[in-house]
């Protein structure tokens, strides 16, 4: 192949669209075995922003922290996922702030029922690149995450958890047919 064909070749790979990619996580709970949920992750290319779209049951009413964390290593239950997934290694913040984790979607609210519906886009995340969230936990925790916004004695740990308590459910995501 000549020189100039393996150019061609790779200024069409650069600016081909690639085609989506679709990722899904089975939330299981840590402890509870009624917190329980399914979460897909769709992209329509590398620097496309992700839908991120399910449902939880089994969570008291109200806000529940909701992270990417680094390892998708559960192989004691969800204290095993490590930290929030970091690589830019930046402090806690929310899903819209420029300061955040790669990993830190925010909160999902449950109802009175206990069912938390999840619809959101983030521009942050990736199923690819360095920003790649394939193969790490998803994790539900127990309270609201506070965004980084924490004062006083909580002002610490909001810069690294957001506050969110401990680990309610997780699952590991993997990539799944568009």
């Amino acid at each position: 192949m000549s020189l100039l064909q393996n150019m061609v070749d790779g200024f069409t790979a650069l600016f081909t669209k690639p085609a989506k990619q679709k990722a899904v996580c089975i939330l299981v709970g840590d402890t509870d075995p009624n917190v329980k949920g399914m979460v897909t992750f769709s992209q329509d290319g590398v620097h496309m922003p992700v839908a991120v779209t399910g449902q939880i049951s089994g969570l008291s009413p109200g806000a529940h922290g909701f992270h990417v964390h680094e390892f998708g290593d559960l192989s004691n239950g969800c204290s095993t996922a490590g930290p929030h997934f970091n690589p830019t290694n930046k402090n806690h913040g929310g899903p819209s702030d420029s300061t955040r984790h790669v990993g830190d979607l925010g909160n999902v609210h449950a109802g009175p029922d206990g069912l938390a519906k999840i619809e959101f886009i983030d521009k942050v995340i990736s199923l690819a690149g360095p920003h790649n969230i394939v193969g790490r936990a998803l994790v539900v925790h127990q309270m609201e995450d506070d965004l980084g916004r924490g004062v006083g004695e909580k002002q610490q740990e909001s810069k690294m958890t957001g506050n969110a308590g401990h680990r309610l459910a997780c699952g590991v995501i993997g990539m799944s047919s568009p």
